[in-house]
């Protein structure tokens, strides 16, 4: 295969990963308080980071050294709340429907490219942020008697986690990548410590597999991302990465009894295609300027 083709299969398995990871973090916190499971992945993934930068070749010290530790910081606790937040809402709303609002992300981060990071963002661009609203509100279905104030939760998480998202382009301007994979993972450790020991509980041993497989899929995809972006352009991965929605959409299916409303299904698919219609205003971008 080539080096994109390479990438385009490892970002179909890693958003395959996530969205495991995301049925482990459905079924632990039906049974777990969310800020118990989200700690204790926590925990693993910040070990992992820190084993990881103690065997880059620059060194431990040179790999994570940053000038930019309050905005690393910021993204920690946003990071933090974002996953606290959309893992409630799978046990809220279940799978389905919180990825298919929490498509909308994309567009946010494109959205929100213009105050921050000073990007001009043409008419075509806020008509695909647009047209991916329209497609949550087909999802949410505010004003009709099945809309339930719940349904908001993972927009909530998708506007926090865009606004990471924004401030990592921000913090990587001139400044190695590692560092903001790092201490985020790190400080969210720390952070998550502090607010989950209190909401510890005793674990079910039958319980503890499904942990184990939940920590090492959460690593696994991780690292999976780190390397499908290393391995061919994010603009040509990145459409892939929509995938998700249907391997979570089979998960919640089969596995939590989901169903999939065709509302839902109608609004997703509108999100998605004003996502997709934005990446290849991106991509078309690029070809300009190359």
């Amino acid at each position: 295969m080539t080096q994109t083709q390479r990438g385009i299969v490892l970002m179909i398995g890693t958003v395959a990963l996530f969205a495991v990871q995301d049925g482990f973090s459905r079924y632990l916190a039906d049974t777990y308080n969310t800020l118990m499971v989200v700690t204790i992945r926590y925990w693993v993934f910040s070990a992992f980071v820190i084993v990881w930068a103690a065997r880059r070749p620059e060194g431990f010290r040179a790999s994570v050294t940053s000038s930019r530790l309050p905005a690393h910081i910021l993204r920690a606790v946003l990071l933090v709340a974002e996953i606290c937040i959309i893992v409630k809402g799978y046990t809220l709303i279940g799978l389905i429907e919180s990825h298919a609002v929490f498509a909308i992300c994309p567009l946010l981060i494109v959205a929100m490219s213009g105050p921050i990071l000073g990007e001009v963002i043409s008419w075509r661009r806020w008509a695909a942020v647009g047209l991916g609203m329209l497609g949550v509100v087909i999802i949410l279905r505010p004003g009709v008697g099945v809309f339930s104030w719940t349904a908001l939760v993972p927009m909530v998480s998708a506007v926090l986690f865009a606004l990471y998202s924004v401030l990592t382009r921000l913090t990587t301007k001139g400044e190695a990548n590692f560092p903001a994979f790092f201490w985020p993972a790190v400080i969210g450790g720390v952070l998550m410590t502090m607010v989950g020991l209190p909401h510890m509980q005793s674990i079910d041993p039958a319980d503890l597999p499904a942990f184990a497989a939940y920590t090492g899929v959460a690593i696994l995809s991780n690292w999976s991302l780190q390397k499908t972006y290393q391995t061919a352009e994010a603009s040509v991965v990145q459409p892939f990465a929509y995938l998700q929605i249907v391997f979570v959409s089979i998960i919640g299916l089969l596995i939590f009894g989901e169903t999939l409303d065709p509302q839902v299904a109608l609004g997703a698919a509108v999100v998605v295609g004003a996502g997709l219609y934005a990446l290849t205003l991106d991509r078309k971008k690029d070809v300009a300027l190359g």
